[in-house]
């Protein structure tokens, strides 16, 4: 008795011991499938359904929004390419009392130089070769509402005139005709160049600038809000999920720290065109993106944290290591959390001979 009386009690605190791991370890799963789902459901910034973010960078700009749209003032929305101008300027327009009017939006990069002028203001039939009716320009297709006009900064000097003096006016008169068209209209522009910059180098007008310029509105890039980025990957997964016809539910955590430590030169749209194609190549619920699809990544970060300083030592640290072996559990590719063939190519584009590491794992031994 004393003997059993002696063992029972470190028995059966291992056994309370291994209950609680193994629930422990249980519970530890939920919660990574309940985080992972709650990442692919959360993401709508609250009152604005269209826009996803919670970080301080967007809810700034987003504020600024809200205060402006109720009034009828020019807004100027700046920030790099893929950062969502349009977005904001749906927003303005969603949020002010011309919500009921139409948006009208036009990218001032995208229309040749011979058809700007006929494109904001309309054109009566006969005024130039193939004007064969009269057309309403833009600004007649926006009246009482909202004008969007993207890449200002692209407008040649002759139609920033022409735009200067509409906005001073608020009238338009259609190419070929001969009376004035109120133009009662809103107009918010956006641009990712500086403006500023171009005033002072003399590729913009001033007057035209400041008459633009009412209240600036600076849309954050997505390298200056990187706890945005979960929600917005998982927003989009989602909505490429449904669209293809994939099951996808989750977001691996390694593939979103990949995702968080990118630079995102292209910024939404860039994570955008990644996500769409994870989505396409998807074999399960849980999405996988690996480093090889970010194509912008500088190489070194492509691989492991541990690989930051330099890829060709570390690739030649790890065939040393695995004595020329590159695939293969004990091979480099796995040392360096990179496929095979990913290795190979590296390799090969270094130049780096892997045949000489063979056997120098057992010489050092030696």
């Amino acid at each position: 008795m004393r003997l059993v009386t002696a063992l029972a009690r470190p028995v059966g605190v291992a056994i309370v011991r291994a209950v609680a791991v193994e629930q422990l370890a249980h519970a530890s799963a939920q919660l990574d499938e309940a985080s992972g789902e709650a990442v692919v459901r959360l993401g709508h910034v609250p009152r604005f359904p269209d826009i996803v973010g919670g970080s301080l960078a967007l809810r700034r700009a987003l504020e600024a929004i809200e205060q402006v749209a109720p009034t009828d003032a020019t807004v100027l929305i700046t920030g790099e390419t893929g950062t969502g101008k349009e977005l904001l300027a749906r927003a303005v327009h969603q949020r002010s009392r011309r919500a009921s009017r139409p948006f009208v939006e036009m990218n001032c990069a995208a229309v040749p130089e011979t058809l700007l002028a006929a494109e904001l203001f309309g054109h009566e039939r006969g005024a130039f070769t193939g004007a064969i009716e009269r057309r309403a320009g833009r600004f007649e297709q926006a009246a009482g509402g909202t004008l969007f006009l993207d890449e200002i900064g692209e407008l040649p000097p002759e139609m920033q005139v022409l735009l200067l003096r509409v906005l001073q006016t608020r009238e338009v008169q259609r190419l070929g005709g001969t009376g004035a068209i109120p133009a009662d209209v809103r107009v918010v522009a956006a641009t990712n160049r500086d403006l500023a910059g171009d005033v002072m180098a003399g590729r913009f007008r001033p007057d035209l600038f400041y008459r633009l310029n009412v209240f600036p509105v600076r849309v954050p890039p997505l390298r200056e809000r990187p706890e945005d980025i979960g929600m917005l990957a998982a927003h989009l997964a989602a909505k490429y999920a449904a669209r293809f016809g994939r099951r996808v539910t989750r977001i691996d955590r390694r593939t979103l720290r990949l995702l968080e430590a990118h630079p995102w030169p292209g910024n939404v749209r860039e994570l955008e065109n990644i996500v769409a194609r994870a989505v396409i190549v998807a074999e399960g619920e849980v999405l996988r993106i690996p480093r090889e699809m970010l194509a912008g990544a500088d190489p070194v970060t492509r691989l492991d944290a541990n690989l930051e300083q330099n890829e060709r030592s570390a690739i030649e640290a790890a065939l040393q290591a695995c004595r020329g072996r590159v695939a293969g559990a004990d091979g480099a590719a796995r040392r360096l959390g990179l496929a095979p063939s990913t290795l190979e190519s590296r390799i090969q584009r270094l130049g780096i001979d892997k045949h000489r590491y063979r056997g120098a794992g057992l010489r050092s031994e030696k």
